[in-house]
């Protein structure tokens, strides 16, 4: 960041631990990708190659060459383990990903209903060979207002004990589903409950794809905040709310 003379909110240099910035990559061309992290690259922590966007993508290896050489860790999403989870392929994932060069792996059963203790045995398996991102909450927002406070907090925890680096709370792409309610906004049941729990915030990441989101979770929690789903083109726009040089979040700091 250029150097002024303002205050403003302390952010940890990479690699860091909280203020992590996820972004998710839909299939965008290698020249996107490639722009972005040209432009941005200090604020970037994360690329997640959103559901299964890279079984698809013609230059998938180009990409991830370019985020090693540029210090940025990338990962598969976790609806791609799910589908090989739910061929019985799961040592193709584990494969996959292996072959990729991936530090990092994303469990999941948003889509693939499967008990939280069944997930918490594949965190337990993958954390041997990769640091693993698990993430709670179901993607269908009519089964979503199904999971209580109580659901939310038992699955988080089983999961950091199993072995998960960071769970991340689940908003989809389209910031509706798991923590988020039909017309996108949290439900606050589950959110309070997770903040009073004591959970370590930087245990968590929460998925923020749009402004209105990124705002609560900056406000709530702190410039700080863990942040995933954030858009290819909305970097530096997030970086602005963190820093409280938007007007969303102006007055924080």
């Amino acid at each position: 960041m250029t150097e002024t003379n303002l205050l403003l909110p302390m952010r940890e240099s990479k690699p860091r631990e909280s203020g992590i910035t996820v972004l998710i990559d839909n299939g965008a061309p290698f020249e996107s990708l490639k722009a972005t992290v040209d432009n941005a690259g200090e604020y970037i922590d994360f690329i997640k190659f959103g559901w299964g966007t890279s079984l698809l993508s013609k230059k998938l290896p180009e990409k991830i060459n370019y985020l090693i050489r540029n210090e940025i860790d990338y990962f598969f999403g976790g609806t791609l383990f799910e589908k090989f989870l739910s061929q019985r392929k799961v040592e193709a994932f584990y494969d996959r990903c292996r072959n990729f060069n991936c530090n990092y792996v994303e469990i999941s059963n948003g889509t693939l209903a499967i008990p939280n203790h069944q997930k918490a045995e594949y965190i337990r398996e993958f954390s041997r060979d990769f640091s693993v991102f698990s993430e709670v909450g179901t993607k269908d927002s009519s089964e979503a207002l199904k999971e209580d406070s109580k659901e939310w907090l038992t699955n988080i925890h089983e999961d950091i004990e199993a072995g998960a680096a960071k769970v991340i709370t689940e908003a989809r792409e389209s910031g509706s589903g798991g923590i988020c309610g039909e017309d996108g906004s949290i439900r606050g049941d589950i959110f309070d409950e997770i903040v009073a729990a004591g959970i370590p915030m930087e245990r968590l990441i929460f998925e923020a794809p749009n402004k209105s989101l990124q705002t609560f979770f900056i406000k709530q929690i702190g410039p700080n905040v863990n942040l995933a789903n954030v858009a290819l083109s909305d970097v530096i726009s997030l970086e602005t709310l963190r820093l409280g040089l938007r007007s969303d979040t102006f007055h924080l700091y």
